[in-house]
């Protein structure tokens, strides 16, 4: 399995997107970021075990309760990913740059 797997994994769903949004404010526990979604407890643990597995979150004990933080390193595999795809927008940019100023040169 490729070493990002499991972190676009956990960006696929929507619902694992917002509660990284929500914890991008603030470290919360399983019940807070409940209180944000129309679902079980349970079923925000499990999304909150993908996010954890995919690195994009850290979880730690604090008394009887595991709080969730957002993990900003977890989202390099994303970023390397993606930056491989910046040679083709940087050709495209160019060609349009160029397109443009030959058009104004003809003015």
């Amino acid at each position: 399995m490729i070493a990002e797997q499991p972190t676009f994994k956990a960006l696929a769903d929507p619902t694992r997107r917002e509660i990284l949004r929500h914890l991008s404010q603030s470290d919360m526990s399983i019940a807070e970021v409940s209180d944000h979604f129309d679902m079980t407890r349970a079923a925000v643990k499990k999304h909150l075990t993908v996010l954890s597995d995919g690195g994009l979150i850290t979880v730690r004990t604090k008394g009887r309760e595991r709080v969730n933080a957002l993990n900003p390193e977890g989202f390099a595999p994303v970023r390397d990913w993606l930056s491989f795809f910046d040679q083709f927008w940087g050709a495209r940019l160019d060609d349009l740059k160029s397109a443009i100023e030959k058009d104004h040169s003809h003015d």
